[in-house]
């Protein structure tokens, strides 16, 4: 019996970096018809597809949430990849910083090096979770992407959240 399957790459517009995989089987099928199933398959998953946005995101803790210090917090990235800033630079990749307490106007623009201070926490092996110690009180952080010289990938892979030390 022919399989077809499809890898994400078919559906890279809709999915970017997602893997998925279909499979599609069928009895005494000819090619024609093998790539009929495959188109079929190729439209039902594209329009099934949750709207992919490129960026970073704050996986913990929530916006606007009330937290103890040491703050845990975990990171994500969609359209790049985390690699150790050692690895030196490699199109597509790099690490995560959080800036505490930065205004957006001071903050980093694209192709610009992050500082190294209090302020700006850099995340450079790859870790995609810390704990950062915060005193009492409304703090914002700033998740930001920067290749493996530092230099920020710019508005698109940043986010703000504000926390509320307890």
């Amino acid at each position: 019996m022919p399989v077809v399957t499809l890898q994400n790459a078919a559906f890279r517009p809709a999915l970017a970096n997602r893997s998925r995989s279909v499979t599609c089987t069928a009895q005494k099928a000819s090619g024609i018809q093998q790539f009929a199933a495959a188109a079929v398959v190729s439209a039902s998953l594209l329009a099934a597809a949750p709207a992919f946005a490129e960026g970073v995101s704050f996986v913990a803790p929530g916006n606007g949430k009330a937290v103890a210090s040491p703050v845990h917090v975990e990171f994500a990235v969609d359209g790049l990849a985390v690699r150790p800033a050692a690895d030196g630079l490699i199109p597509g990749t790099g690490h995560f910083h959080v800036y505490v307490d930065v205004p957006a106007a001071q903050q980093p623009g694209e192709g610009e090096a992050i500082p190294f201070d209090n302020a700006h926490k850099h995340f450079g092996k790859g870790q995609t979770a810390a704990d950062l110690e915060l005193q009492p009180g409304k703090h914002t952080l700033t998740l930001a992407f920067a290749n493996a010289l530092h230099e920020s990938y710019g508005p698109t892979y940043t986010q703000s959240i504000e926390v509320n030390v307890k």
